[in-house]
């Protein structure tokens, strides 16, 4: 791939990234070092990406957090360097983990708080809005156990969506 190419890729990163809710320069940052065949420092990432050091460290931050990405030290260099996980998948398995407990856990704790039991000697809530709201509930609940069942092992996992697609094993 030529250079150009890549910005493209790491811009259209960016854009994908921004729509999924994620920090545009994170998924920058992210594009950069998966399109990267060797460790990229702090500096290399604010002057490739024009975007401040600080901006660049917290998104570097953030993205070994979600553990799709690691920090390395190169000995006699005071940097700190920067390498994507090499497994797709496993990053994939990853960022689908991060995303359910930031995003989705936090709702379906909201809705069940929500949906408590009315108390005892109070007029039940027998609402249009409270049988939408215990629908939804059901639903997101199905997805939970769903998504739970399915990163509870990402190899059985995988090979489970190589079969739905029709690819079965390779």
């Amino acid at each position: 791939m030529n250079e150009q190419e890549l910005q493209a890729l790491i811009e259209s990163w960016g854009a994908m990234g921004a729509l999924w809710g994620i920090n545009r320069s994170m998924a920058r940052v992210h594009a950069l070092l998966i399109t990267s065949e060797v460790p990229v420092s702090l500096d290399e990432v604010a002057e490739r990406l024009e975007i401040s050091r600080g901006n660049a460290s917290m998104c570097l931050k953030e993205l070994r957090s979600w553990g799709v990405i690691k920090r390395l030290y190169e000995r006699g260099d005071r940097r700190d360097y920067y390498v994507t996980e090499p497994d797709i998948w496993s990053m994939f398995f990853r960022i689908l983990g991060e995303r359910k407990k930031r995003e989705f856990d936090p709702v379906l704790t909201a809705l069940n708080a929500t949906l408590e039991p009315t108390p005892a000697g109070a007029e039940p809530d027998n609402s249009p809005v409270r049988a939408r709201l215990e629908q939804m509930r059901e639903l997101l609940s199905t997805l939970d156990k769903l998504a739970t069942r399915f990163l509870a092992d990402e190899k059985s996992s995988k090979a489970m969506l190589d079969f739905l697609v029709g690819m079965g094993p390779r």
